[in-house]
Protein backbone atom coordinates (compact mmCIF):
# COMPACT_ATOMS: atom_id res chain seq x y z
CA UNK A 1 0.00 0.00 0.00
CA UNK A 2 1.65 3.13 -0.77
CA UNK A 3 0.54 6.23 0.88
CA UNK A 4 -1.78 7.37 -1.36
CA UNK A 5 -3.88 5.05 -0.63
CA UNK A 6 -3.41 5.40 3.08
CA UNK A 7 -6.98 4.80 5.11
CA UNK A 8 -6.04 6.72 7.86
CA UNK A 9 -4.33 10.32 8.64
CA UNK A 10 -1.31 11.42 7.93
CA UNK A 11 1.75 10.33 10.57
CA UNK A 12 5.39 11.61 10.59
CA UNK A 13 7.45 9.54 11.94
CA UNK A 14 11.21 10.39 13.73
CA UNK A 15 13.45 7.98 11.73
CA UNK A 16 16.51 7.87 13.40
CA UNK A 17 18.21 5.59 11.37
CA UNK A 18 18.06 2.64 13.88
CA UNK A 19 15.95 -0.13 14.30
CA UNK A 20 13.46 0.82 16.73
CA UNK A 21 12.04 4.51 14.64
CA UNK A 22 11.82 2.04 11.41
CA UNK A 23 9.48 -0.92 12.80
CA UNK A 24 7.68 2.19 14.46
CA UNK A 25 7.03 3.61 10.58
CA UNK A 26 6.71 -0.33 9.22
CA UNK A 27 3.62 -0.79 11.67
CA UNK A 28 2.03 2.06 11.26
CA UNK A 29 2.12 2.02 7.23
CA UNK A 30 0.69 -1.85 7.86
CA UNK A 31 -2.37 -0.73 9.97
CA UNK A 32 -2.69 1.83 6.84
CA UNK A 33 -1.69 5.45 7.79
CA UNK A 34 -0.04 7.82 5.40
CA UNK A 35 3.29 7.41 6.65
CA UNK A 36 5.79 9.98 6.12
CA UNK A 37 9.26 10.29 7.93
CA UNK A 38 11.54 13.17 9.22
CA UNK A 39 15.52 12.87 9.92
CA UNK A 40 16.66 15.62 13.01
CA UNK A 41 19.78 16.74 12.49
CA UNK A 42 20.30 18.72 15.98
CA UNK A 43 24.14 19.08 16.47
CA UNK A 44 26.80 20.65 14.21
CA UNK A 45 29.36 18.37 14.67
CA UNK A 46 33.14 19.27 14.00
CA UNK A 47 32.50 15.05 12.30
CA UNK A 48 35.46 13.12 10.95
CA UNK A 49 36.02 9.81 11.05
CA UNK A 50 35.74 8.25 14.09
CA UNK A 51 32.46 10.55 14.89
CA UNK A 52 30.55 10.47 11.25
CA UNK A 53 27.16 9.14 13.31
CA UNK A 54 25.01 11.85 11.46
CA UNK A 55 25.88 10.65 7.99
CA UNK A 56 25.77 7.05 9.23
CA UNK A 57 22.15 7.20 10.49
CA UNK A 58 20.91 9.49 7.89
CA UNK A 59 21.71 6.54 5.30
CA UNK A 60 20.30 4.22 7.74
CA UNK A 61 17.11 6.63 7.56
CA UNK A 62 16.99 6.70 3.66
CA UNK A 63 17.53 2.83 3.36
CA UNK A 64 14.47 2.27 5.32
CA UNK A 65 12.20 5.35 4.01
CA UNK A 66 13.00 3.51 0.54
CA UNK A 67 12.26 -0.52 1.13
CA UNK A 68 8.79 1.04 3.16
CA UNK A 69 8.42 3.69 0.00
CA UNK A 70 7.54 6.76 1.95
CA UNK A 71 8.75 10.02 1.87
CA UNK A 72 11.40 11.19 4.09
CA UNK A 73 12.18 14.47 5.05
CA UNK A 74 15.45 15.85 7.10
CA UNK A 75 15.25 18.88 8.96
CA UNK A 76 17.95 20.89 11.50
CA UNK A 77 17.18 21.79 15.04
CA UNK A 78 20.25 22.47 15.73
CA UNK A 79 20.01 25.85 17.10
CA UNK A 80 16.86 24.86 19.02
CA UNK A 81 18.69 21.99 21.02
CA UNK A 82 22.07 24.36 21.62
CA UNK A 83 19.57 26.50 23.19
CA UNK A 84 16.90 24.60 25.07
CA UNK A 85 18.78 21.28 26.10
CA UNK A 86 22.68 21.85 25.61
CA UNK A 87 23.30 25.29 27.01
CA UNK A 88 21.07 23.84 29.88
CA UNK A 89 23.64 20.82 30.14
CA UNK A 90 27.19 23.06 30.48
CA UNK A 91 25.70 25.19 33.25
CA UNK A 92 24.41 22.22 35.55
CA UNK A 93 27.84 20.48 34.04
CA UNK A 94 29.27 23.53 35.63
CA UNK A 95 27.58 23.24 38.87
CA UNK A 96 28.21 20.30 40.05
CA UNK A 97 25.45 18.30 39.06
CA UNK A 98 24.31 15.21 37.16
CA UNK A 99 22.14 16.76 34.36
CA UNK A 100 20.11 14.53 32.11
CA UNK A 101 20.00 15.48 28.54
CA UNK A 102 17.81 12.90 27.04
CA UNK A 103 14.99 14.02 29.05
CA UNK A 104 15.44 17.42 28.24
CA UNK A 105 15.42 16.23 24.58
CA UNK A 106 12.59 14.50 24.52
CA UNK A 107 10.29 17.60 26.26
CA UNK A 108 12.18 20.27 23.75
CA UNK A 109 12.93 19.01 20.78
CA UNK A 110 11.00 15.71 20.07
CA UNK A 111 8.06 16.51 21.27
CA UNK A 112 8.07 20.58 20.87
CA UNK A 113 10.15 21.35 17.98
CA UNK A 114 9.25 17.95 16.14
CA UNK A 115 5.73 17.84 17.03
CA UNK A 116 5.19 21.84 15.98
CA UNK A 117 6.71 21.40 12.50
CA UNK A 118 5.13 18.28 11.96
CA UNK A 119 1.51 19.63 12.43
CA UNK A 120 3.04 22.58 10.50
CA UNK A 121 3.46 20.16 7.49
CA UNK A 122 -0.50 18.36 7.89
CA UNK A 123 0.18 15.52 10.12
CA UNK A 124 -2.31 14.24 12.46
CA UNK A 125 0.03 13.28 14.93
CA UNK A 126 3.72 12.46 15.29
CA UNK A 127 4.97 8.61 16.14
CA UNK A 128 8.39 7.48 17.86
CA UNK A 129 10.13 4.27 18.24
CA UNK A 130 10.21 4.52 22.23
CA UNK A 131 8.93 2.05 24.28
CA UNK A 132 6.23 3.39 25.78
CA UNK A 133 2.45 3.22 26.14
CA UNK A 134 -0.22 5.88 26.80
CA UNK A 135 -3.93 5.20 27.52
CA UNK A 136 -6.08 8.08 26.29
CA UNK A 137 -9.44 9.72 28.26
CA UNK A 138 -11.56 12.19 26.72
CA UNK A 139 -9.87 15.06 27.87
CA UNK A 140 -6.71 13.49 29.32
CA UNK A 141 -3.57 10.87 28.89
CA UNK A 142 -1.92 8.61 30.75
CA UNK A 143 1.91 7.87 30.42
CA UNK A 144 2.15 3.79 30.84
CA UNK A 145 5.25 1.30 31.03
CA UNK A 146 6.03 -0.99 27.67
CA UNK A 147 5.36 -4.46 27.53
CA UNK A 148 9.43 -4.73 27.78
CA UNK A 149 10.44 -3.80 30.95
CA UNK A 150 13.99 -3.86 30.18
CA UNK A 151 13.65 -1.18 27.28
CA UNK A 152 10.74 1.23 28.95
CA UNK A 153 11.11 4.40 28.32
CA UNK A 154 8.81 6.00 30.29
CA UNK A 155 11.37 7.88 33.13
CA UNK A 156 12.82 9.40 30.08
CA UNK A 157 9.49 10.89 29.14
CA UNK A 158 7.86 12.00 32.25
CA UNK A 159 8.38 15.38 31.31
CA UNK A 160 6.50 15.45 28.29
CA UNK A 161 3.14 17.53 28.43
CA UNK A 162 0.07 15.85 27.90
CA UNK A 163 -0.66 17.80 25.10
CA UNK A 164 2.16 16.79 23.58
CA UNK A 165 1.46 13.16 24.18
CA UNK A 166 -2.15 13.61 23.02
CA UNK A 167 -0.48 14.18 19.57
CA UNK A 168 1.65 11.30 19.52
CA UNK A 169 1.56 7.16 18.97
CA UNK A 170 3.99 5.05 20.54
CA UNK A 171 3.76 1.53 17.92
CA UNK A 172 6.71 -0.25 20.14
CA UNK A 173 4.13 -0.23 23.03
CA UNK A 174 3.39 -3.87 23.60
CA UNK A 175 6.49 -5.33 21.91
CA UNK A 176 9.52 -6.54 22.92
CA UNK A 177 13.01 -5.82 21.43
CA UNK A 178 13.84 -9.15 20.33
CA UNK A 179 10.41 -9.13 18.80
CA UNK A 180 11.15 -5.32 17.06
CA UNK A 181 14.44 -6.76 15.59
CA UNK A 182 12.77 -9.68 14.27
CA UNK A 183 10.00 -8.08 12.35
CA UNK A 184 12.28 -5.49 10.72
CA UNK A 185 14.70 -8.43 9.37
CA UNK A 186 11.28 -10.21 7.74
CA UNK A 187 10.83 -6.86 6.29
CA UNK A 188 13.98 -6.44 5.09
CA UNK A 189 15.10 -3.72 6.57
CA UNK A 190 18.97 -3.62 6.46
CA UNK A 191 19.12 -2.14 10.45
CA UNK A 192 17.80 -5.02 11.63
CA UNK A 193 20.18 -5.80 13.91
CA UNK A 194 21.74 -2.15 13.73
CA UNK A 195 23.45 -1.68 17.36
CA UNK A 196 21.57 0.46 19.85
CA UNK A 197 22.72 4.31 20.29
CA UNK A 198 24.17 4.75 23.89
CA UNK A 199 25.66 8.43 23.36
CA UNK A 200 24.50 11.84 24.63
CA UNK A 201 21.01 12.83 23.04
CA UNK A 202 21.57 14.07 19.05
CA UNK A 203 25.49 14.22 19.87
CA UNK A 204 26.43 10.46 19.33
CA UNK A 205 29.01 8.27 21.49
CA UNK A 206 31.70 10.48 21.34
CA UNK A 207 34.73 9.80 24.76
CA UNK A 208 32.28 12.44 27.15
CA UNK A 209 35.56 13.33 29.04
CA UNK A 210 37.14 14.99 25.54
CA UNK A 211 34.42 16.18 24.10
CA UNK A 212 32.86 18.34 27.61
CA UNK A 213 36.48 19.58 27.94
CA UNK A 214 35.90 21.55 23.97
CA UNK A 215 33.24 23.61 26.44
CA UNK A 216 34.32 23.77 30.19
CA UNK A 217 38.19 24.10 31.49
CA UNK A 218 39.65 21.57 33.33
CA UNK A 219 39.81 22.50 36.94
CA UNK A 220 41.93 19.33 38.89
CA UNK A 221 41.30 18.68 42.28
CA UNK A 222 42.17 16.63 45.24
CA UNK A 223 39.97 13.56 45.78
CA UNK A 224 39.31 12.48 49.02
CA UNK A 225 38.43 9.84 51.27
CA UNK A 226 35.65 9.81 53.37
CA UNK A 227 37.61 9.32 56.51
CA UNK A 228 39.84 12.39 55.05
CA UNK A 229 42.98 10.79 53.20
CA UNK A 230 43.76 12.30 50.27
CA UNK A 231 43.64 8.98 47.58
CA UNK A 232 44.31 10.98 44.27
CA UNK A 233 43.58 14.03 41.77
CA UNK A 234 40.42 14.36 39.53
CA UNK A 235 40.37 16.24 36.01
CA UNK A 236 37.24 18.11 36.78
CA UNK A 237 34.31 17.78 39.12
CA UNK A 238 31.79 17.87 35.50
CA UNK A 239 33.83 14.30 34.63
CA UNK A 240 32.32 13.03 37.80
CA UNK A 241 28.72 11.35 39.00
CA UNK A 242 28.20 10.22 42.61
CA UNK A 243 27.76 6.67 42.10
CA UNK A 244 31.01 6.22 39.63
CA UNK A 245 33.56 3.80 40.02
CA UNK A 246 35.30 3.49 36.35
CA UNK A 247 37.66 6.09 35.35
CA UNK A 248 38.55 8.05 39.17
CA UNK A 249 42.26 6.16 38.74
CA UNK A 250 42.83 5.42 42.28
CA UNK A 251 45.21 2.18 43.13
CA UNK A 252 45.41 0.05 46.10
CA UNK A 253 45.99 0.88 49.67
CA UNK A 254 48.61 0.46 51.60
CA UNK A 255 46.41 -1.30 54.37
CA UNK A 256 45.75 -4.02 51.50
CA UNK A 257 41.80 -3.19 50.97
CA UNK A 258 41.42 -3.66 47.70
CA UNK A 259 37.52 -2.86 47.33
CA UNK A 260 36.84 -0.59 44.87
CA UNK A 261 36.18 2.92 44.74
CA UNK A 262 32.74 5.05 44.06
CA UNK A 263 32.38 8.62 44.22
CA UNK A 264 29.72 9.61 47.18
CA UNK A 265 29.83 13.65 46.53
CA UNK A 266 31.30 16.68 44.80
CA UNK A 267 32.34 19.60 47.35
CA UNK A 268 32.21 22.75 44.77
CA UNK A 269 33.58 25.15 47.22
CA UNK A 270 37.46 22.84 47.57
CA UNK A 271 36.64 21.36 44.12
CA UNK A 272 37.15 17.81 46.18
CA UNK A 273 35.95 14.37 44.59
CA UNK A 274 34.95 12.25 47.79
CA UNK A 275 35.32 8.77 47.61
CA UNK A 276 34.73 5.66 49.55
CA UNK A 277 35.40 1.90 49.12
CA UNK A 278 33.23 -0.81 48.52
CA UNK A 279 30.01 -1.20 46.70
CA UNK A 280 27.55 -0.77 49.63
CA UNK A 281 29.36 1.79 51.84
CA UNK A 282 27.13 3.35 53.48
CA UNK A 283 28.41 6.90 52.58
CA UNK A 284 26.62 5.85 49.18
CA UNK A 285 23.22 5.35 50.51
CA UNK A 286 20.62 8.00 51.37
CA UNK A 287 17.07 7.50 53.06
CA UNK A 288 15.32 10.28 50.65
CA UNK A 289 15.60 13.21 48.35
CA UNK A 290 14.51 16.97 47.89
CA UNK A 291 13.21 17.39 44.63
CA UNK A 292 12.38 20.51 42.32
CA UNK A 293 10.79 21.70 39.30
CA UNK A 294 7.61 19.23 39.54
CA UNK A 295 6.03 18.11 36.29
CA UNK A 296 2.84 15.90 36.36
CA UNK A 297 1.74 14.27 33.09
CA UNK A 298 -2.16 14.22 34.08
CA UNK A 299 -2.62 16.51 37.05
CA UNK A 300 -0.60 17.39 40.39
CA UNK A 301 -1.82 15.05 42.74
CA UNK A 302 -4.64 16.29 44.89
CA UNK A 303 -3.43 14.76 48.60
CA UNK A 304 -0.10 16.76 49.64
CA UNK A 305 1.29 13.53 51.15
CA UNK A 306 0.98 10.05 49.14
CA UNK A 307 2.81 6.65 48.55
CA UNK A 308 3.76 5.80 45.06
CA UNK A 309 7.00 4.13 43.88
CA UNK A 310 9.76 6.00 42.37
CA UNK A 311 13.26 5.36 40.93
CA UNK A 312 16.18 8.01 40.06
CA UNK A 313 18.25 6.23 37.65
CA UNK A 314 16.69 4.68 34.48
CA UNK A 315 17.85 1.53 34.83
CA UNK A 316 16.96 0.88 38.79
CA UNK A 317 13.85 -1.15 40.08
CA UNK A 318 11.17 0.82 41.82
CA UNK A 319 11.35 1.75 45.18
CA UNK A 320 8.33 2.41 48.00
CA UNK A 321 8.22 5.66 48.63
CA UNK A 322 6.02 8.48 50.71
CA UNK A 323 6.18 11.62 48.56
CA UNK A 324 5.31 14.98 50.32
CA UNK A 325 4.63 18.10 48.23
CA UNK A 326 5.04 21.47 48.67
CA UNK A 327 3.99 25.02 47.79
CA UNK A 328 6.87 26.05 45.09
CA UNK A 329 6.65 22.87 42.57
CA UNK A 330 9.17 20.89 44.98
CA UNK A 331 8.87 17.88 46.76
CA UNK A 332 10.49 15.66 49.68
CA UNK A 333 10.82 12.14 48.74
CA UNK A 334 11.40 9.56 51.97
CA UNK A 335 12.03 6.00 50.42
CA UNK A 336 11.18 2.98 52.62
CA UNK A 337 14.40 1.68 52.08
CA UNK A 338 17.74 3.47 51.22
CA UNK A 339 18.58 4.40 48.21
CA UNK A 340 21.89 4.13 46.46
CA UNK A 341 24.27 6.64 45.13
CA UNK A 342 21.32 9.65 44.13
CA UNK A 343 22.74 12.53 42.42
CA UNK A 344 21.62 16.04 42.57
CA UNK A 345 20.94 17.18 38.69
CA UNK A 346 19.63 13.60 37.75
CA UNK A 347 15.15 13.18 37.33
CA UNK A 348 13.30 10.99 40.72
CA UNK A 349 10.57 9.66 38.28
CA UNK A 350 7.01 8.99 40.11
CA UNK A 351 5.30 5.77 39.45
CA UNK A 352 1.13 4.32 40.40
CA UNK A 353 1.68 0.86 39.31
CA UNK A 354 2.06 0.93 35.59
CA UNK A 355 1.11 5.01 35.22
CA UNK A 356 4.11 7.55 35.18
CA UNK A 357 3.04 10.07 37.08
CA UNK A 358 5.21 12.70 36.58
CA UNK A 359 8.69 13.68 38.09
CA UNK A 360 11.16 16.43 39.17
CA UNK A 361 14.70 17.61 39.70
CA UNK A 362 16.92 16.15 42.36
CA UNK A 363 17.83 19.04 44.38
CA UNK A 364 19.27 16.79 47.21
CA UNK A 365 19.55 13.91 48.97
CA UNK A 366 18.59 13.33 52.42
CA UNK A 367 20.73 11.44 54.95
Amino acid sequence: MNNSQAIHGRIIVGLSGGVDSAVAALLLKRKGYDVHGLFMKNWEEDDDAEYCAAEEDLAAAKQVAEKLDIQLDTINFSSEYWDRVFAHFLAELKAGRTPNPDILCNREIKFQAFLDYALSRGAEKIATGHYACSKRYPDSIELRRAADGNKDQTYFLHQVPAKALMKTLFPLCRYEKSQVRQMAEEAGLVNYDRKDSTGICFIGERRFNDFIAQYIPNEPGPIRSVEGEVVGQHRGLMFHTVGQRKGLGIGGRKDGNDEPWFVVDKLLDSNTLLVAQGHNHPALYAQGLNAQDLHWITARPKETSFRCTARTRHRQQDEPCVVQLHENNSCQVIFDQPMRAIAPGQYVVFYDDEICLGGGVIESAIS
